[in-house]
């Protein structure tokens, strides 16, 4: 397998992107890199093995606005590093995936651009995993490609969710969630509302396994496998997500550190305190697939470390080598094709 690693993206750039690329090489004997960005940012990785070195002339920034990142920096870390994933003349690409921790309203702008959506799919969407109590994840999207839905769009969304579970945790028919603020069908917006009810639809015909409205705790309860919301929601709740793990984390370590009876209590509980801190790290589980596009393409956080940044090229390299592409893309077509009238979105009815 060969993943494509967009060198210059995120707050640190090859300060974090090298090492963890090194690390991973390390760890995955079997795989190559293609290596994306400027000639100065790549000279550290030049003569390594199992990598191709390729340059890009521009950076897209965390601060470039999508415009600019779609049509002036045509010769971007980010947009090279996709364009790897585009089927050549002899219908084989150059990567199998392709991972960045660049801006994500860019990425995902250029990534649809460059590679298209599947047929069925107007919008991709952002999926990731949160840890929940039974001791396994829950899958959240979308988390943040996509302000503005539409209820059909959120009925992709739920679809396409389920393809990945699917496809990744062998689940034939795992359960989805709306998001709303309160179990009950008359709860919540009329977009809500009505991607409630063609949710419902979708699940009498058995188009998907619909659980219902669900909230925000039932992430971590793990009520439900996927939890379907709009970007705005959704990011906001990753974030917020993030900083309560940390935030508990470092509470913990002052705690226990605050006196010696409380130190002598550390030690004792210190394996259950590490399992903790891995169960809830954010950068245990960095790496959210762009789905619905046609490519593997893989979100890593824009601050993530070497540690972090090596597990979302992970991710990448295990859904490239499961054939996720393939199978995803089998089961959103067949399901598509057999939902019910009007589940398209205005733009693909259009």
């Amino acid at each position: 397998m060969r993943i494509a690693v967009d060198c210059m993206g995120g707050d640190h750039g090859p300060a974090v992107t090298l090492p963890a690329c090194r690390s991973f090489l390390d760890r995955h004997p079997g795989a190559e890199l293609v290596l994306v960005g400027t000639e100065a940012g790549l000279a550290p990785a030049a003569g390594w093995a199992r990598v191709r070195l390729v340059t890009a002339s521009e950076v897209v920034t965390m601060d470039d606005p999508v415009e600019v990142a779609l049509r002036k920096k045509r010769d971007s870390s980010m947009r090279v590093a996709i364009t790897q994933l585009k089927a050549g003349d002899d219908g084989r690409s150059v990567a199998d995936a392709c991972v960045s921790a660049g801006n994500t309203g860019a990425l995902m702008a250029v990534a649809r651009y460059v590679l298209k959506t599947l047929e069925g799919i107007d919008r991709p969407a952002i999926a990731a995993v949160m840890p929940n109590r039974k001791d396994g994840f829950t899958t959240v999207l979308d988390l943040g490609a996509n302000v503005d839905c539409t209820p059909e769009h959120l009925l992709q969304f739920a679809v396409m969710g389920g393809a990945l579970v699917s496809a990744v945790e062998g689940k034939e028919e795992p359960t989805v969630g709306l998001l709303n603020i309160g179990e009950e069908a008359i709860k919540g917006s009329d977009t809500i509302k009505r991607a409630g009810e063609l949710l419902r639809s979708a699940g009498a015909a058995g188009h998907i396994n619909f659980f219902g409205n669900v909230e925000g705790n039932d992430i971590y309860k793990g009520t439900v496998d996927i939890v379907v919301c709009d970007g705005f929601v959704g990011n906001v709740l990753l974030k917020t997500s993030e900083g309560l793990a940390s935030m508990l984390t470092e509470f913990i370590r002052q705690e226990f550190t605050r006196s010696l009876v409380s130190k002598v209590a550390a030690l004792a509980a210190m394996p259950a305190l590490k399992r903790f801190k891995t169960r809830v790290d954010p950068r245990g589980f960095n790496g959210a697939a762009l789905l619905g596009l046609r490519g593997l393409v893989f979100k890593s956080h824009g601050s993530a470390d070497a540690y972090a940044f090596e597990n979302a090229l992970s991710r990448a390299y295990d859904a490239a080598r499961n054939r996720l592409l393939a199978r995803v893309h089998d089961r959103i077509g067949s399901t598509m094709a057999a939902l019910p009238a009007g589940a398209a979105a205005p733009e693909q009815a259009a």
